[in-house]
């Protein structure tokens, strides 16, 4: 049979040929681990720890057998929901080192991407506050899975104190004091349902600063 005007032919080897047009399927599914991690923060942001492992089943689409096969229990998805976030935070938030940029800028730099990284997603803000304040995570397993970004902040306020532009005081104190401001700063805003303008992101940024100036 001819072929159809405007097709494009088959090569003799039953190779598609170049120009041959190939439709795009539907994005493949997340993995079940993920759906579960989705479904799971999406369930604790709204009904906090309480939620059911067959809640948690029932919306990612995913057998509870499934679940047990990829966590041995709530405990164990809670941390890898946090280890998640730290993640994601780590990614955020680490820079590698830049010699064309001050310190100041270094650091300033780390408070705007902070900002940036709890403003983005609510849910991600919320999921953070109430996981860090449970009782289920130790303050040294807070320490393990934030331990990139802390090392990464507390090494520039020291080298911002050996500059003499940053007070002379513990380095997690200050590193403290601007992640826990912003956050609170962010929450109340986003409480009375405002938008978070760029001059009152330089605001917080500059409060942030004058904080741990010299």
């Amino acid at each position: 049979m001819p072929a159809l005007a405007g097709m494009p032919v088959a090569s003799r080897t039953g190779e598609a040929p170049d120009d041959a047009v190939h439709l795009a399927g539907p994005p493949p599914l997340p993995g079940k681990r993920q759906r579960i991690l989705a479904a799971a923060s999406e369930l604790i942001v709204r009904d906090g720890l309480q939620s059911p492992m067959s809640a948690i089943a029932e919306k990612s689409g995913v057998s509870m057998g499934s679940i047990y096969n990829h966590f041995a229990g709530k405990n164990e998805l809670v941390m890898a929901i946090y280890d998640e976030i730290a993640a994601q935070a780590n990614e955020h938030l680490v820079e590698p080192p830049n010699p064309d940029q001050t310190c100041q800028t270094r650091i300033m730099r780390y408070i705007h991407a902070y900002i940036d990284f709890f403003w983005q997603d609510p849910d991600r803000a919320i999921l953070f506050e109430y996981l860090s304040n449970v009782p289920l995570i130790a303050p040294d397993e807070l320490e393990r899975v934030f331990g990139t970004s802390r090392t990464f902040i507390n090494a520039l306020l020291a080298e911002g104190q050996a500059a003499g532009l940053v007070k002379s005081c513990s380095t997690r104190f200050m590193a403290g004091l601007i992640g826990g401001g912003i956050r609170n700063a962010l929450k109340w805003h986003r409480a009375n349902h405002l938008e978070l303008t760029d001059r009152q992101r330089q605001q917080i940024a500059l409060l942030c600063w004058d904080a741990i100036a010299a």
